[in-house]
């Protein structure tokens, strides 16, 4: 009888159970999360191309998406320890406020430069705001519930509001800016941030008074030395050593693949505004109908294997999008980009399982200092790259990462799905 009653906690027909199960502080963070995917996909296919048209070169734009992530990975060790300290709330906070700066001067843009600083701040927010997200799901979820919980939130609450934010985007520029191909005046782009505002503020009052997460009455620990915590995470586990090159390497297309995914389709491969919009939907799309399906499937056999399917799709994905010269193709492009999205997710889910409760936000800081330098270094080179290499490489260098050092290490690190981590694994770090 129980173990009926596990397989049917189990099935994808009983979400409903599973969601009322679960502690409120994730419900809500699944509501942030979703309301900040379907803003971030409005206008994600036209980020980049508004600031082109306002003058920034390729190289230029490489530059600003590097400083973001110099400055967000400085702040992710900071960030985990104040997570640790005082609980996620209050930390989560200070990002929305953040990611509101930025769309607002995005929005108000009329020069690169302040878009240059809308871009950075939209940066620091969503890091900050996602590490707070990635805590509560480690703490509020259990190791057999993880997966599945983390991909409702990709796949069923994100992934459907990320498939309607394109199209919101494409009906705007179409049917109100009267846009004609693809935008030729940032203009045109400029009511989409304002829309965006709206939606973060909207989420920023939902957290505000929705969110009751007690973290255990982590404030009365001392501050300890972010440099030496880090350190002693290391030094204490191997995993962990390993997961920072995993993780730098998995966080690599938001510098060299994502910012530049519409420009290439566009500049290269003739993509109109219509096939910008259905790439973009058709990554959400992907997340609807496989993430809580992957999630399931990676909390019944494990993680990696179902990681390693995710990675085959999208490197296949990147292959079309660089051999194909029919910008119908492009659509197929954004489905099996939206595997990246479910194993990033996937990819989260390891990391939240092989560091303890207590050392989770440091660890996840440490994380994300490493990601973002590499991927800062990666960004600050990558407008070169297209210019004066080739804008096909900035995909090449990532997939041959992919290939040759990250799958190689994950096929080295334990499955976590029943991996259990102790005090004791971590013996003297407070």
């Amino acid at each position: 009888m129980e173990e009926n009653k596990e397989k049917k906690s189990g099935s994808f027909l009983n979400i409903p159970e599973f969601w009322m199960k679960q502690r409120k502080a994730w419900r809500i963070t699944v509501y942030r999360t979703s309301m900040e995917r379907l803003a971030y996909k409005m206008i994600l296919p036209y980020l980049s191309l508004f600031i082109i048209l306002l003058g920034a070169t390729k190289t230029q734009y490489g530059y600003i998406t590097s400083a973001g992530l110099i400055v967000g990975g400085i702040m992710g060790p900071f960030v985990g320890q104040s997570i640790d300290r005082f609980g996620p709330k209050k930390v989560y906070l200070i990002g929305i406020y953040i990611l509101i700066g930025g769309y607002l001067a995005l929005s108000a843009a009329k020069v690169w430069q302040v878009a240059a600083v809308g871009l950075f701040l939209h940066s620091i927010g969503g890091g900050i705001s996602g590490q707070c997200c990635g805590n509560i799901c480690g703490n509020c979820l259990e190791n057999c519930d993880r997966a599945k919980g983390m991909l409702i939130c990709e796949s069923l609450a994100a992934g459907i509001l990320g498939m309607v934010g394109p199209m919101i985007s494409g009906w705007v520029l179409v049917s109100l800016m009267h846009v004609e191909g693809a935008p030729t005046d940032p203009n045109q782009i400029r009511p989409l941030f304002i829309i965006c505002v709206v939606i973060a503020v909207i989420s920023l009052f939902m957290v505000i008074f929705h969110m009751n997460f007690a973290n255990g009455g982590l404030s009365h620990r001392k501050k300890n030395n972010i440099l030496k915590d880090g350190i002693d995470i290391l030094k204490a586990n191997k995993n962990c050593r390993k997961w920072i090159i995993i993780g730098a390497i998995g966080g690599m297309p938001m510098s060299l693949v994502t910012p530049y995914l519409s420009l290439f389709a566009k500049e290269a491969k003739g993509a109109d505004v219509a096939i910008l919009s259905l790439m973009t939907s058709a990554i959400a799309l992907t997340s609807v109908l496989c993430g809580y399906l992957f999630g399931i499937i990676s909390d019944k056999i494990g993680r990696k294997p179902v990681l390693f399917v995710t990675i085959g799709l999208y490197l296949a994905g990147l292959a079309i999008l660089i051999t194909t010269n029919n910008p119908k193709m492009l659509v197929l492009v954004g489905v099996l980009r939206g595997f990246q999205e479910i194993g990033a997710t996937l990819s989260a889910s390891i990391s939240q399982e092989i560091i303890t409760d207590k050392l989770r936000g440091r660890f996840m800081g440490i994380c994300r200092l490493s990601t973002a330098f590499v991927s800062a270094v990666l960004a600050a080179f990558s407008g070169i790259i297209w210019d004066n290499i080739g804008p096909q490489w900035v995909f090449l260098i990532y997939m041959i990462c992919e290939l040759f050092i990250r799958v190689p290490m994950l096929i080295s690190m334990p499955e976590t799905l029943h991996y259990h981590v102790t005090d004791a694994d971590f013996r003297g770090i407070e």
